[in-house]
């Protein structure tokens, strides 16, 4: 028997991971996390905002510098991107494979006694196609610059002014973080469950921290167009 053959009739444990239900469950939980993990930092980033266009626009050159001299000039942030975007794609993929196998194994007639569990299905993937469309669009007017029609390289802080300067960008924005809100409500809580770390002793603990997270992101990333759109950042 060659080694093609053993490796085509025993698929390896990653790939028998990958397509079982709990193995996609477990991808979801772990990207699910490493991307709350930069949303917190992105949030704190941002609030930079506040502190006037030297802070946000020096702690952006910042960004472009870790691990220099032995990374390269935006190595970190690229690794970083990489990682993020790596995240993005096993989340998603895993979020649709999901929804397709729970479609196909729900008999039609009990479809009445899953309303509260096809409620929070169905906030989860609405709300992940509005923030796919958001990050394009993000990328697209704060990262590339190529929307933003007074951008100018190098200088977030002007960026950030002239994009919440549009008011549809902020409508959208608005939307997408609100739909963030209850993304990370309802995912830290499932990615909880997956990872085993509820009990009957942590589960109020946990969903109150799953409740401050989302509270706390939402606030956050909303104060930024809310202090452009009012004056307070301009």
């Amino acid at each position: 028997m060659t080694t093609a053959t053993r490796t085509a009739r025993h698929p390896s444990t990653l790939a028998t991971l990958w397509r079982s239900t709990v193995g996609k469950k477990a991808v979801m939980a772990v990207t699910g996390l490493v991307m709350l993990l930069y949303l917190v930092a992105h949030m704190l980033g941002n609030l930079k905002v506040f502190s006037g266009p030297d802070d946000i626009n020096g702690y952006a050159a910042w960004l472009r510098t870790i691990g220099q001299p032995f990374l390269g000039h935006e190595w970190f942030l690229w690794i970083a991107r990489t990682a993020l975007l790596a995240s993005v794609v096993l989340h998603g993929v895993s979020a649709y494979q999901l929804s397709r196998r729970d479609l196909a194994a729900r008999p039609s007639k009990y479809v009445h006694r899953r309303r509260r569990a096809s409620y929070a299905t169905r906030t989860m993937r609405w709300g992940g196609v509005i923030l796919a469309l958001f990050i394009v669009w993000h990328v697209l007017d704060l990262t590339t610059l190529t929307v933003n029609p007074a951008a100018e390289e190098g200088h977030p802080y002007q960026n950030i002014v002239a994009s919440f300067g549009r008011w549809y960008v902020d409508v959208f924005y608005i939307v997408a973080m609100l739909a963030l809100g209850f993304h990370i409500r309802h995912g830290f809580w499932s990615a909880a469950q997956t990872l085993g770390a509820n009990n009957a002793r942590r589960d109020r603990v946990l969903k109150l921290t799953a409740n401050g997270l989302a509270l706390v992101l939402t606030a956050g990333f909303l104060s930024v167009p809310v202090a452009v759109m009012t004056g307070v950042v301009k």
